[in-house]
């Protein structure tokens, strides 16, 4: 054989396995979730910072993923919404408390829809404190609800997970009357939920809306937080600070 030949055959070969590794790479970036079935997932977005994505079906948007937000300090956790349904929950703590041997001091709805407390009753049978604004409460009873958070709150709440403290407050009308935020100053991270889009998000499910307000409401959260880090929107992947100039551009016209 050729000295030539060799050659070839030798860049062939480097470049074959070079085109391997990345496409490894590449498909681990995909499956990179710290837990995985049919119902939940779970990504870590930082040391000790997790999203948790459950999935509704709904008859104007189909198969919905949801997002919440899970964070540990030492030997607690708070999770701000829970996943769709029961089954989904029941994962969810499972992980937290048998897995990760953490305890769950707080569960905390961001505002009344389903994708955010349809497994409420699972932390309850837990054992696990919940808590919502009380505009939240106080629409979930109109609405004839039967799983009602157990704790309410005006504007702002403030939960101690081990030394570290975690917020949640009212900023103003949006996706509903009584979205709140979830915010984590020890890692400067943001739980929107779906007062915040993603990127190349639409508008969503206006139904219950405050449109003319919304980007009042985010830019009045740009403003107190300027350094986020992290931003968790109720739907499809987090991202930095540009979320909240998105949200805030999408609904300037109204």
């Amino acid at each position: 054989m050729s000295k030539s030949r060799i050659n070839f055959i030798r860049r062939s070969l480097l470049l074959l396995m070079i085109l391997i590794v990345f496409q490894g790479c590449v498909s681990d970036k995909k499956t990179s979730y710290s837990f995985e079935s049919e119902i939940l997932k779970l990504k870590q977005l930082d040391k000790n910072l997790f999203t948790h994505i459950s999935y509704l079906k709904t008859d104007d948007f189909g198969k919905v993923a949801c997002n919440g937000m899970v964070y540990f300090n030492k030997d607690e956790a708070i999770v701000f919404d829970t996943p769709t349904d029961d089954e989904g929950s029941a994962e969810l703590i499972k992980w937290i408390e048998e897995k990760q041997k953490k305890k769950i001091k707080a569960i905390v709805v961001t505002h009344f829809h389903n994708d955010c407390l349809g497994g409420l009753r699972q932390f309850h049978n837990e054992g696990i404190r919940s808590y919502a604004s009380n505009k939240t409460i106080s629409t979930l009873k109109n609405n004839k609800e039967e799983v009602l958070p157990q704790q309410g709150f005006d504007e702002k709440l403030e939960i101690e997970i081990d030394n570290k403290v975690a917020y949640a407050r009212f900023y103003g009308e949006g996706h509903t009357k009584d979205n709140v935020v979830g915010y984590i100053p020890d890692k400067k991270a943001l739980f929107g939920g779906c007062l915040i889009k993603s990127m190349k998000a639409g508008k969503g499910y206006l139904g219950d809306a405050n449109t003319a307000e919304w980007s009042e409401t985010v830019s009045r959260i740009r403003k107190e937080i300027p350094d986020l880090k992290v931003i968790i929107p109720g739907h499809g992947n987090s991202g930095g600070t540009e979320l909240l100039d998105y949200t805030i551009q999408m609904f300037e016209e109204y």
